[in-house]
């Protein structure tokens, strides 16, 4: 025998849950006091800031605040053992990286980012599709925050537990 009236709580229910995903914007709850590195930092100065605050990616700014590239760990680990690098990453474009001397010849240019407007549900699955851990969140070229893969799992995890 099936219970009719479970099946439509459930639904009831899930309808509700991808209604409020789809309400939530991320600027409610996107990190906005950010750590950044300035676009002219020396590697010295970028490297300090990767020690002092353990983030695995760090927005890189010009002085209007624009974002214009990011700096992860995998590119300070390159740089720190640049005579260890696989063969196959003995590129043009790294041997330029390798010989950086500010954090804008060693940055990533053009990363990914989001408008403060993105939904939840938006947001949780273009990290999915595309596979991304983090989204830099910038609003009229200006970075504003932003969110990372728990950030968003908390958030579904707090909102499925509020319906």
């Amino acid at each position: 025998m099936v219970d009719h009236d479970g099946d439509e709580d459930h639904i009831r229910s899930e309808r509700s849950f991808a209604e409020m995903c789809s309400e939530m914007l991320i600027k409610d709850f996107m990190t906005k006091d950010l750590v950044t590195i300035s676009e002219n930092d020396s590697i010295d100065q970028v490297l300090d800031t990767f020690d002092k605050y353990h983030f695995h990616t760090y927005p890189v700014v010009n002085e209007d605040n624009v974002l214009v590239g990011t700096i992860d760990q995998n590119i300070i680990l390159k740089i720190l053992l640049v005579h260890r690098a696989p063969q196959i990453e003995h590129t043009h474009l790294n041997a330029v990286v390798f010989q950086g001397d500010t954090a804008k010849t060693i940055m990533i240019p053009h990363p990914v980012s989001i408008s403060p407007n993105e939904t939840l549900c938006d947001t949780a699955d273009m990290i999915l599709k595309h596979k991304i851990d983090r989204f830099c969140i910038v609003e009229d070229g200006i970075l504003v925050g932003m969110i990372c893969k728990p950030d968003i799992i908390k958030e579904v995890y707090k909102l499925r537990g509020s319906y």
